[in-house]
């Protein structure tokens, strides 16, 4: 196993134990059924949603901390579909978000205490060798001594939310590394903070993170079953056959190119120049430009200019460039991985789209009245930016939030119904082609187990009913027929040799829905269309828009497919209406039914 249980049995287990508990009682008191495939999808997001609210909590301490406007930031934060799309989803990423930025906020927050203190320290010191009297000397010893201690601030909660972070996924440690550092290295070139206290703390650091390291690889270890009763009370364990360390798998496993290329492989450079304009638009944008600024600095020599170690905008920066350049050293790059960069990057460039909001209201007395006027505003450059940013936001939230393979969670909602009207003794066979995985939890199928009737002393074990074929995401239509003729094929052997009945569907975009009705007719295979689910857009099957391709055929035979236009009417109101109605019904899933 590469991934661990623990924290999605927080923000996934533990809501669903509360719906399944609450739910017998709602269901007699106000006859509602809470156990549908909607409430099983909304409880989990609506856990992962207040998650994501640590990332707009920590921020405004970060800029509470700092003195920095926090408005401006946290508009821009709330505005973006990466928060109201991914933050609103049971991504591991998702989580991964809202650690990074509460270890962020945390080594912030110690930044600055640390700052105030050694300050202090300092100034206590230096007036302590210069005072002249003893009773100065003891008051200065004294008000040094009750100064906080600094240097260990936060260790074990930084230490846990490391751990957290990297059992969540292992690439946490790459948005780890930039803040971690940052809190060991707090005072180090001052008079009195040298090597050994770095030293020191990362020895403590590394003892803090013990406890919760141990807890979670027993979760894991439990949860997988390498670890059982009978072995822990008898002191039967060893340490590679009874423990499992999932990052350390999970390293393992993507070490290697040829395990990578099962799920895509990409140029190095995508996330720089892809994934963050994709992710972030013109925020990406502006931060992508402040990385080649620094670039330029450093090539320049111009080292001044650069943001100073022990600062919070030497922290953000890091904490956004550091990440992206590591994870772009693996040739798998998808643009969620980036998503834990979104606090930096907000707090880095979000005053390039949104000027600082100044009071726009003031008052003024009249003829012995307070009256409160409005100034002026006057538009600039940054106005345009942040219209430019809504604009993009609102497109890829109504994109990715209601659009792309929308028809997904629709289909499972259609077969959880079927599953509870169809005949005993039938299974139901779903064969995908051009859409994501099935989110299969949401039928709410029971797990096939061995059940003991207690009456006649009888086991059996509940048969499964209900069976899976994905296609994956870049199948031909071609295969995907192959498939359907192998799995109807055996459906038939098993009817004719036990009398099983059965159903067989087919799911897949419409914009394929024809080629498929074409090849599945070549192949023998009659098939109707049982429903379709608007809307739906599976990036790897897009709509032909194309006028040549906008044909009628004949689906009876298919010997001929005649132009459904001609030159005459091709710019008629008719045809227009016909080829908008073409496009849009190709903007949904389509779910056919094999006929015996």
């Amino acid at each position: 196993p590469i991934r661990s249980i623990a924290l999605p049995y927080l923000y996934v287990g533990l809501p669903l134990y509360i719906l399944k508990n609450v739910a017998p009682f709602i269901t007699l008191w106000f006859g509602i059924n809470l156990k549908t495939p909607y409430m099983l999808l909304i409880v989990p997001r609506f856990m992962c949603c207040l998650l994501s609210f640590l990332t707009d909590f920590s921020l405004y301490k970060i800029c509470y901390i700092y003195g920095q406007n926090y408005r401006v930031r946290l508009m821009i934060l709330a505005s973006s579909y990466v928060m109201l799309i991914y933050g609103t989803h049971t991504f591991s990423n998702t989580i991964e978000m809202s650690l990074s930025s509460v270890l962020i906020y945390l080594v912030a927050e110690c930044m600055c205490h640390s700052d105030q203190v050694i300050y202090q320290d300092e100034y206590l010191r230096d007036r302590y060798s210069t005072a002249e009297t003893m009773r100065e000397k003891v008051r200065l010893s004294r008000l040094r001594n009750s100064l906080p201690g600094h240097s260990l601030s936060s260790c074990i909660a930084i230490a846990s939310v490391t751990v957290l972070g990297v059992f969540n996924r292992p690439t946490f440690l790459a948005f780890a590394f930039p803040p971690v550092f940052f809190w060991l290295h707090r005072g180090l070139g001052s008079k009195y903070i040298g090597l050994s206290d770095f030293h020191f703390r990362i020895i403590l650091l590394a003892l803090s993170a013990i406890p919760m390291t141990v807890f979670i690889i027993l979760i894991d270890s439990v949860y997988y079953g390498y670890l059982t009763w009978p072995e822990f009370t008898r002191g039967m364990l060893k340490l590679d056959k009874n423990f499992v360390v999932t990052p350390y798998n999970f390293i393992q496993y993507n070490a290697y190119t040829e395990n990578l290329a099962n799920h895509g492989l990409h140029p190095r450079v995508t996330h720089l120049m892809v994934n963050i304009p994709l992710l972030y638009n013109v925020l990406g944008i502006a931060g992508v430009l402040g990385f080649l600024s620094i670039v330029y600095r450093m090539i320049q020599h111009r080292w001044s200019e650069l943001p100073r170690i022990q600062s919070i905008i030497g922290l953000m920066t890091t904490s956004f460039i550091i990440p992206v350049a590591l994870l772009s050293i693996f040739p798998h790059q998808e643009p969620r991985f980036l998503i834990p960069a979104t606090l930096p990057l907000v707090f880095l460039h979000s005053q390039r789209i949104r000027s600082h909001e100044e009071q726009n209201i003031y008052q003024r007395q009249e003829n012995g009245f307070t009256v409160f006027l409005k100034k002026e505003s006057v538009l600039n450059q940054k106005d345009g930016l942040l219209k430019l940013w809504y604009f993009i936001n609102i497109v890829l939230v109504i994109f990715y939030g209601f659009i792309h393979q929308a028809g997904v969670y629709p289909l499972m909602d259609h077969f959880s119904q079927e599953l509870q009207d169809k005949p005993r003794l039938t299974n139901i066979h779903l064969v995908t082609s051009h859409i994501y995985p099935l989110p299969i939890s949401l039928l709410h199928i029971k797990k096939a187990r061995v059940v003991h009737s207690p009456g006649s002393g009888v086991r059996y074990r509940m048969a499964k009913d209900f069976f899976t074929y994905e296609m994956g995401l870049s199948e031909s239509v071609h295969n995907t027929t192959l498939k359907v003729k192998e799995v109807l094929d055996s459906c038939q052997k098993k009817w004719t040799e036990k009398r099983l009945k059965y159903k067989l569907y087919v799911a897949i975009p419409s914009s394929l829905a024809t080629d498929f009705q074409i090849a599945a007719l070549q192949a023998n295979i009659t098939v109707s269309i049982e429903s379709i689910f608007y809307p739906h857009l599976s990036t790897e099957a897009m709509p032909n828009f194309g006028l040549d391709l906008f044909k009628k055929c004949d689906l009876q035979t298919f010997e001929d497919c005649r132009a459904h236009i001609s030159f005459a009417s091709d710019l008629s109101f008719g045809f227009a209406l016909e080829y908008f109605s073409y496009v849009v019904h190709q903007f949904g899933l389509t779910l056919l039914k094999v006929k015996d």
